[in-house]
């Protein structure tokens, strides 16, 4: 059902629940708006998008507050009318503005928000030229709220976004609006820093300079930088992030709009992580001589690498992929490992049950990270949402806001930042689950984490799971609510490329058996320990632990220096963009493969990034659809059901235990690492 109105004499046809300003954004008005924001809830105080209802009122009326099914018809039943040019609207948005500046500064050449002010542009575009105030501005202390955001609050208008936001979105009520009139104040509890992982999203949403970056702080102008759109790597979600760069150097990154995928939030990780893109980085070969790293040129690695390889027997030799890479070089090292016969390839952790033989649909968030909004009961198992992947606990809350879902979880039980009913510890709680499930349910989903899968009975686990998704009607014709959140952004495109042991080869945990292995290749693998014996050769960034235990060292780029293809946790094929280039002698690690190659007598058949991708796509189409996301059909969901397996009693453990220290980027970074030790000093006091 819709109504017609007339804006401005245009007439549009729109839904009754739209607001006035959205009615005028339909029908092409521009209306001027502080507070009112698409994805939070209505505050009406600001009074900038103020315009005129024909019968109504004798006075403007705010946009944002009143609903096109409020309007009233003419006399004699003619369509309502909407102006938003007239000289009673020009004149109170001129009052409106003119009161906003009354007490704020004249901040403007030192205001990191300069050049991207909603305050700036309005004020150009609807204010007046003087003002008829001389009493002295009103001043107001800055709030420290935490180590990302800075605040001066002289600046602040009491829009309240970062009130609503955090409260809504984040579902933490840290900050709050405090006093009246001249003195209220935007502040968090006795100055507390912010708790949430999505915290840096404020600064998006302010339209002054009242909250920005501190780690960008007079770092740069918004003129100055080259921006690229890309894709994050920082969780498996698969974020649309635009990085921003001066010269070689990363200087900020910031969410773009992706309504499938992150709407227009960006977990702080993802946000604040630069820093760590230029510290501790690999930027030339390096080899172990008398028990030392020293650094090398590129063919004295390579031919330490090719002697090594050369007297070692396929059997003798492994690879793993880490969480980071992209699927062009995860396709290259597997046709490497190819042609030198090499069965011993994996991307898994140690005792996980994932396989591409059972079927794309056991190993995806198969009802999309959209398709939360869908569902009515949903299940986490062995997951922490809020840290393994924060963007999408905040669309799972977004679920819980709009009323009508029962959550459950199974695992450790943390603060998810909504409600939910706690069902028990372990396995033997989700062997008995099904009566727990809402009888009525349409849409049942099951969140099957990765802590409940990196366990010696991983199999029986996501058999179980896949056994309860079935039983409560999670996987049918028109819905499949059987979905695997992953925590790494490279774990679904190599496992989408079938980069698992061949035949009769050795999995991540047999490879890390002590003697089991004499040469092992990790490309960007951080996180495992490799026993002592193997000869390891290290491709990757960071001087992590998988340089400090490598034999050679040979340096690539990370994610904002490469162009590569990654695929979420959905199975969406995303392509990212190269925003830089790597330092010293590093080099994309595709090319380093290729040039390697040559070295080994096993020579990869192609020369440029185009000629990779040609192959890639000839080998699996379906990594051209980017964008897309492939069908899986759903067999998946029961060849994973027909597992089986024993399961024991041990509980789950989440997989990851430090959101902030996650990877050798993150781990680099001095801004996570105060992140780190915030997050730990709060956890120690709240247990006291």
């Amino acid at each position: 059902m819709t109504r017609v109105i007339f804006v401005d004499g245009k007439e549009v046809e729109v839904p009754p629940e739209y607001t006035l300003l959205q009615a005028c954004e339909a029908a092409g008005a521009e209306v001027p708006r502080f507070c009112f924001h698409d994805r939070l809830s209505i505050a009406g105080n600001c009074r900038m998008c103020l315009v005129e209802v024909k019968g109504g009122p004798p006075k403007p009326t705010a946009s944002c507050a009143m609903n096109v099914r409020d309007l009233r018809p003419g006399p004699n039943g003619e369509a309502p009318e909407i102006f938003t040019k007239t000289p009673m609207v020009k004149k109170a948005r001129e009052g409106v503005m003119e009161f906003l500046l009354i007490n704020h500064p004249l901040d403007c050449p030192i205001c990191d928000q300069g050049g991207e002010c909603d305050l700036q542009d309005q004020a150009m575009a609807y204010g007046v030229d003087a003002s008829r105030y001389g009493e002295n501005k009103r001043a107001v202390e800055d709030k420290y709220i935490g180590p990302l955001v800075k605040t001066i609050m002289t600046r602040c208008i009491h829009c309240t976004r970062c009130v609503r936001f955090t409260t809504e979105v984040c579902g933490v009520a840290d900050l709050g609006l405090i006093g009246r009139g001249e003195d209220a104040e935007i502040t968090s509890y006795l100055e507390n820093a912010l708790s949430s992982e999505m915290q840096g999203n404020v600064v998006d949403l302010c339209p002054v300079g009242a909250l920005t970056h501190k780690p960008y702080a007079f770092k740069a102008r918004p003129w100055e930088l080259k921006k690229t759109e890309t894709i994050d790597v920082m969780d498996a979600l698969g974020s649309a992030i635009r990085v921003d760069t001066r010269g070689r150097e990363v200087m900020r990154v910031l969410p773009r709009l992706n309504e499938a995928v992150n709407e227009e939030w960006i977990s702080d990780k993802t946000r604040y992580i630069w820093d760590g893109l230029k510290t501790q980085r690999l930027d030339r070969p390096y080899a172990r001589v008398d028990g030392k790293l020293t650094p090398v040129s590129w063919g004295e690695a390579f031919a330490r690498i090719a002697e090594k390889v050369k007297a070692t027997k396929p059997e003798r030799i492994g690879a793993l992929v880490g969480q980071l890479t992209s699927v062009e070089e995860i396709f290259a090292l597997k046709q490497l490992m190819d042609g030198l016969g090499v069965k011993n390839t994996d991307c898994r952790y140690p005792n996980s049950p994932l396989d591409p033989a059972l079927g794309r649909a056991s190993y995806l968030f198969n009802s999309t990270v959209a398709g939360i909004e869908e569902a009515d009961a949903i299940l986490l198992i062995g997951t922490n949402p809020r840290k393994e992947a924060p963007v999408l606990n905040a669309r799972i809350r977004k679920r819980y806001a709009m009323g009508g879902v029962h959550i459950g979880v199974i695992g450790e039980e943390a603060d998810l930042t909504y409600p939910y009913a706690y069902l028990g510890a372990g396995p033997d709680s989700l062997a008995k689950l099904a009566d727990h499930m809402p009888a009525k349910a349409e849409r049942p989903m099951v969140i099957v984490g990765q802590g409940a899968l990196n366990r010696a009975d991983g199999a029986a686990v996501l058999a179980l799971a896949a056994k309860v998704a079935q039983a409560v009607g999670a996987v049918r014709e028109d819905w499949n609510g059987f979905n695997i959140l992953h925590t790494e952004a490279a774990q679904v495109g190599a496992l989408d490329v079938g980069f698992v042991p061949g035949e009769g080869g050795l999995s991540t945990g047999a490879m890390l058996e002590p003697g089991a292995l004499d040469v092992m290749f990790l490309l960007g693998v951080d996180e495992v320990n490799v026993p002592d014996g193997a000869f390891v050769v290290y491709q990757g960034t960071h001087g992590d632990r998988g340089a400090h235990r490598a034999d050679v060292i040979l340096p690539g780029a990370t994610y904002t220096e490469k162009s590569g293809t990654w695929v979420n946790t959905e199975g969406r094929v995303q392509l990212g963009e190269r925003a830089g280039f790597p330092p010293g002698e590093a080099r994309e690690d595709w090319a380093i493969l290729r040039a390697l190659s040559a070295q080994l007598d096993a020579q990869l058949g192609y020369d440029s990034l185009g000629e990779l991708r040609a192959a890639l796509y000839a080998a699996y189409p379906a990594m051209a659809e980017i964008d897309g996301i492939p069908a899986a059909g759903r067999e998946g969901v029961g060849n994973a059901a027909a597992l089986g397996g024993t399961v024991d009693d041990a509980a789950f453990r989440n997989a990851v235990a430090d959101f902030y220290l996650t990877n050798p980027i993150a781990r680099a970074s001095a801004t996570m690492a105060e992140c780190s030790a915030l997050a730990k000093a709060r956890t120690a006091e709240a247990a006291e």
